[in-house]
């Protein structure tokens, strides 16, 4: 079962408190917008010179401020980072933003015949040619693709899997919770198909309480990575017994996600 993380206040500067906040914004020359993130660093970080894997989260205001996120629910992100490092792992995590009502826009890369979008390609160029430089020049992060991770949910879920499967993409870890792979006609699976299999691990699953079609869809997509060869190292499927598609549930299942792609 897993769990998840929580934004950052909207002042700018550090915020207090167990985990070293920094929130700022940063223009995106690709989509024309700014757009805030949120980066949290370990509790270690401040202590030596080591190196930290990085998580990029789709949705940032969700993470950890009641006041931004959506309903007032957060990923928790705080106590799943407590957990992580009781296991042993410790990571920076930086949360973008969404868009606002550009947010289905942007997380779709192909286009839906009833709700459009479809800019999800130019919003990936934003995450790997802008933010990512950024954070590595800024914070003392690991560079090598298996030390980088995408996740997001729902549609959040949907682009982060498509970002994996990118030509040369510099994720090498990618966190899907209850994507929304029926958007678009279900052409997430058509570019999964059509893609290689890059190494790296997918952590994906769906709750079984949001409907025949998000779980008939996960197992779908499921069935297709271990065809491609995604063994039990490189693949965990879940479906969550009595989850929903909401923020609560996708925060209980947050650490064990984290776990299986930095462990």
């Amino acid at each position: 079962m897993a769990r998840h993380y929580q934004t950052l206040p909207r002042s700018g500067g550090k915020a207090k408190g167990p985990m070293d906040k920094h929130t700022f914004q940063i223009w995106s020359p690709q989509l024309r917008n700014h757009r805030q993130l949120d980066v949290y660093l370990p509790e270690s970080y401040a202590l030596g010179r080591v190196r930290y894997p990085v998580v990029y989260f789709q949705d940032g205001q969700n993470l950890s401020d009641p006041f931004t996120a959506f309903g007032g629910q957060t990923w928790q992100l705080e106590r799943a980072l407590a957990t992580l490092r009781e296991r042993g792992l410790e990571t920076i995590v930086v949360g973008i933003h969404h868009a606002g009502t550009g947010r289905l826009a942007e997380y779709s890369p192909f286009e839906d015949a009833k709700l459009g979008g479809g800019l999800g390609r130019r919003y990936c160029r934003f995450l790997i040619d802008t933010v990512k430089p950024r954070i590595d020049a800024q914070y003392r992060t690991r560079r090598h693709r298996d030390s980088r991770a995408i996740l997001g949910s729902s549609m959040g879920g949907l682009i982060s899997l498509f970002a994996f499967f990118l030509p040369g993409s510099p994720f090498g870890r990618a966190g899907a919770l209850s994507p929304s792979i029926w958007f678009g006609g279900r052409r997430l699976l058509e570019h999964v198909e059509a893609s290689g299999a890059p190494r790296g691990r997918i952590y994906l699953d769906a709750g079984t309480e949001e409907g025949r079609g998000t779980v008939r869809d996960a197992r779908a997509l499921a069935g297709l990575l271990r065809r491609k060869g995604y063994g039990r190292t490189a693949l965990r499927y879940v479906e969550a017994e009595g989850h929903g598609h909401t923020e609560t549930d996708w925060a209980r299942r947050l650490p064990d996600v984290l776990e299986f792609l930095l462990g």
